[in-house]
């Protein structure tokens, strides 16, 4: 369907269609005419569907149709992750060019002072991460008392990481009269049981089937030795060119030592995890996306709403220990109808992992063999015999340091 169906005022279809939208992602085309009816709702879709502009876009309308300004904030859009904040916000500032609406982004990682100047001056709308807000309002740099629509984005992974009590502080500051909308990638008890504490006779919108993962990306599994996994990445990149690859670790350090080993491959990459400053971290995203850099090496917290146009290759370097987990990574790609591919190399001990996430997604990813790695009876007894040489290593080094009587 179009823009032009949505009910959108002119200014806001003209910011649209600046940005190169013309006709509107299933999710925006349920969401936008509910929210603009000044309805809560209750949006399910996976990543990369068009969620930041299905409440964006009427945001701006109502705010701008209400209109009512002062010092303290119309609007909250609250999101578990730094990146995502900033992303939206420039969502909001690029959709909302036409319409005089104020808006800033504040999170943690970043010097304070100058976001309490952004503040005093006045804003419609705040973007924020769940600590850094409840930072301003312990402060009373920041009033809550006026908001008339609150949006939780990302609300499973927001629950995830630990800030449902956060969450229920800043409710607590809020009005009870006021619209709710709430997006999450996946739905759990938890999500249900937030939503009907939070949400008022809540619309359901639902575009795809629970934890699902988007039509367009197409799966593969690489079987590997765990030794053998950076030199397959490195074969794969150069011998298919790929330009733009976002690759998953399970840990900070093993985003670090592999961006190094790429590196010394001959390939441009940089990693991003939570470690990382804030100033590295968009300096990091930023040459990923401008094409200084092809590969990019993150953790799931660190990659979680990273929003990258044409992302065409995403990489599980380690399969991830939570099945919901691999959905939300391999979301990177595929996104807005159009097609990506998303491939994990697996070795034997994450056997069990895969089946995990094939148990999720009711089907079974393709296998596909590369000759030269996959992982034969000489690499598992090599595994085993270096296992046992460590476990020697540490027993010799425990009766070491165990103290004498």
């Amino acid at each position: 369907m179009s823009f032009e169906n949505l009910g959108l005022t002119p200014e806001l279809l003209r910011a649209v269609k600046a940005q190169g939208y013309s006709v509107a992602t299933p999710i925006q085309e349920k969401s936008i005419p509910l929210i603009l009816q000044g309805l809560d709702v209750m949006g399910g879709a996976q990543t990369g569907t068009g969620k930041t502009a299905a409440f964006a876009l009427p945001l701006l309308q109502l705010l701008k149709r209400s209109n009512g300004r002062g010092c303290k904030p119309r609007a909250l859009i609250i999101t578990p992750t730094r990146e995502l904040a900033a992303q939206i916000g420039e969502s909001i500032s690029l959709y909302g060019k036409e319409t005089n609406l104020k808006s800033t982004v504040i999170f943690g990682g970043v010097n304070i002072t100058p976001q309490y100047r952004q503040l005093e001056h006045g804003i419609d709308i705040l973007i924020a991460t769940p600590g850094r807000l409840l930072d301003h309002a312990g402060q009373g740099t920041v009033d809550l008392s006026k908001v008339e629509i609150l949006v939780l984005d990302e609300a499973d992974r927001m629950l995830d990481m630990g800030f449902i009590h956060d969450i229920k502080r800043v409710l607590k500051l809020l009005p009870v009269k006021r619209q709710n909308l709430l997006f999450s990638a996946t739905y759990s008890n938890e999500i249900r049981t937030l939503s009907e504490k939070l949400l008022n006779n809540p619309h359901l919108v639902e575009v795809a089937r629970r934890n699902t993962t988007a039509e367009g990306v197409e799966q593969v599994v690489h079987p590997v030795g765990k030794k053998k996994k950076r030199e397959l990445l490195s074969k794969l990149i150069q011998d298919g060119d790929w330009k733009r690859v976002l690759v998953f670790t399970r840990t900070k350090h093993g985003a670090n030592r592999l961006a190094k080993q790429l590196l010394t491959d001959g390939i441009s990459a940089t990693a991003i995890h939570g470690n990382k400053s804030q100033a590295a971290r968009t300096k990091a995203l930023a040459d990923f996306k401008s094409g200084s850099v092809r590969i990019l090496v993150a953790t799931d917290i660190a990659a979680r709403g990273l929003d990258i146009d044409r992302l065409p290759h995403v990489v599980n370097f380690d399969l991830p220990n939570v099945p919901e987990d691999y959905v939300h990574r391999i979301g990177r790609t595929g996104r807005a109808g159009l097609g990506g591919n998303a491939i994990s190399l697996v070795n034997r001990d994450e056997n069990a992992l895969l089946r995990s996430i094939e148990k999720l997604l009711k089907k079974k990813i393709r296998v596909e063999e590369i000759p030269g790695f996959i992982q034969d009876s000489q690499d598992v007894i090599k595994e085993m015999e270096d296992a046992a040489k460590k476990r020697k290593e540490e027993y010799i080094q425990q009766r070491r340091n165990k103290p004498r009587r």
